[in-house]
């Protein structure tokens, strides 16, 4: 079971520009008996080919023009299959470790403009104000519309402390945005704790990597020994999380679900893409592991009460997680719907020095539930007044993404997770006020507090005879 889970390895969301790309490993496997390949088709496409050879206005070479028809080829079926150079290749495998050059956003295509998925906290494009849904049709003087997502990527990136321009679209916006980022060496902090208020401890997960099991432990070890060994209420955080490593998310959820519980399960239509993941230390520890980090955890982590937190930002890892966690009934499930990044990619060598990385399952929650393009509903609506109108303007998920892969399940069932109660605040009109900005986890944490409240009166209802 060990090495044919290593074989998928990774999972993500989009492309990323100095940021992490979503991927997954795959070792060769047994494969349907080939298809006989069409012939008019291919007549077809030898024809193109020739002609461009023999007529087009200046000299193209082979190597071009192949590569061009690949990335029409994997393009033109969703937004996450794609054609991977070297180069992106050995920057895909840098990201997953936490550290990368470039801006900070998660990207995607859309209409031929590079679309702005989510920023990464505390990275240049963070702090410029780069927002979800931006549309960049300028990378300096260079239009974006013709080049592949991978050109633009690579544009993007760069020699830490050196400037690009983002010419950008926004919604609402009248006229374009000019925003100048330096490049920086982007170190992201899987996971952050403290103690939101006594005896109730606060997590976020920003990204799956490497070593976030390992750093999530540690933070509730940590957050125990501040509150002197109980936790009366815990708040898991994963708004904005845009995925990252499998291993990452099966161990979050690992840390509070019962010993051997199912975390997720994939379906494909090849066997090697059929997973059904546990809690099981061989589904999350890594190779390099020693010993299995979270079997000293504090064994109240199993059923302290429990809020999630998500957004729209919330995608692939995290909305297994958060999945994981709703349907076992560990925790509840507090925001906004989540991005809806339910597809699995694998990474299949062409060559020692090139790959594409292919759409090859869906990911299902442990009740049945398929996560693409529809995500996790929370189980209580809980929007910050102060930026409900902001967030709806500039949200995306994976619905909106062209070409997205279907749910891949009857619309009844794929519809019927409803939210159990809905909170949703209304924004208050505020005329032309400046929205206000916040950081998640600070006092002024709309949502954190909502949960902290919930907590809070769970625990009046308990001590109650």
């Amino acid at each position: 079971m060990r090495n044919r889970f290593e074989k998928f390895g990774l999972i993500g969301v989009g492309v990323v520009a100095g940021i992490a790309l979503s991927l997954n490993y795959s070792a060769s496997a047994e494969k349907e008996a080939a298809a006989p390949l069409p012939i008019e088709e291919m007549r077809a496409f030898t024809d193109v080919f020739g002609k461009i050879k023999s007529d087009y206005v200046e000299p193209v070479s082979d190597k071009k023009l192949i590569t061009e028809a690949i990335n029409g080829m994997l393009s033109g079926l969703d937004p996450h299959s794609a054609y991977l150079d070297a180069d992106a290749f050995k920057e895909l495998q840098i990201s997953t470790q936490g550290e990368f050059g470039g801006l900070g956003i998660e990207v995607g295509m859309e209409d031929g403009l590079v679309k702005v998925v989510s920023p990464i906290e505390d990275t240049p494009a963070f702090h410029a104000g780069v927002k979800s849904g931006d549309l960049i049709f300028k990378l300096d003087d260079a239009l974006v519309k013709g080049m592949t997502l991978n050109d633009a990527v690579k544009r993007m990136r760069g020699k830490p402390g050196s400037k690009i321009t983002l010419t950008i679209l926004r919604k609402n916006e009248p006229k374009p945005l000019v925003i100048v980022l330096t490049r920086a060496v982007i170190k992201t902090q899987s996971v952050k704790s403290k103690l939101a208020d006594p005896g109730y401890g606060y997590i976020r997960v920003t990204q799956f990597q490497e070593h976030t099991g390992k750093n999530l432990a540690a933070a509730i070890e940590s957050l125990y020994k501040q509150s002197n060994g109980s936790l009366s209420g815990l708040v898991l955080d994963l708004r904005n999380d845009p995925g990252g490593l499998l291993t990452g998310a099966v161990a979050v959820s690992a840390a509070f679900l019962p010993s051997d519980a199912l975390v997720v399960y994939t379906e494909g239509r090849t066997e090697e893409a059929k997973m059904r993941l546990t809690t099981s230390p061989e589904n999350y520890l890594r190779g390099e592991d020693k010993g299995d980090y979270l079997k000293n955890l504090p064994a109240s982590v199993k059923n302290v009460p429990m809020v999630v937190l998500v957004n729209g930002g919330s995608a692939s890892a995290s909305e297994i997680v958060a999945g994981a966690l709703q349907d076992h009934k560990r925790a509840i499930i507090m925001g906004t719907q989540s991005f809806g990044k339910g597809s699995v990619q694998t990474i299949l060598p062409l060559s020692s020095s090139t790959a594409i990385k292919l759409t090859t399952a869906r990911y299902y929650t442990p009740s049945g539930r398929s996560i693409q393009a529809k995500g996790i509903v929370p189980d209580i609506v809980a929007e910050d007044p102060a930026t409900a109108a902001q967030d709806n303007a500039f949200r995306l998920r994976e619905a909106d993404l062209e070409h997205h892969l279907s749910n891949g399940q009857p619309e009844d069932k794929a519809n019927s997770a409803k939210p159990a109660s809905d909170q949703t605040s209304k924004p208050k009109d505020n005329g032309n006020a400046k929205p206000e900005v916040v950081e998640f986890g600070a006092k002024n944490d709309y949502q954190l507090n909502q949960a902290l409240n919930l907590l809070k009166g769970m625990n009046i209802l308990h001590s109650k005879p």
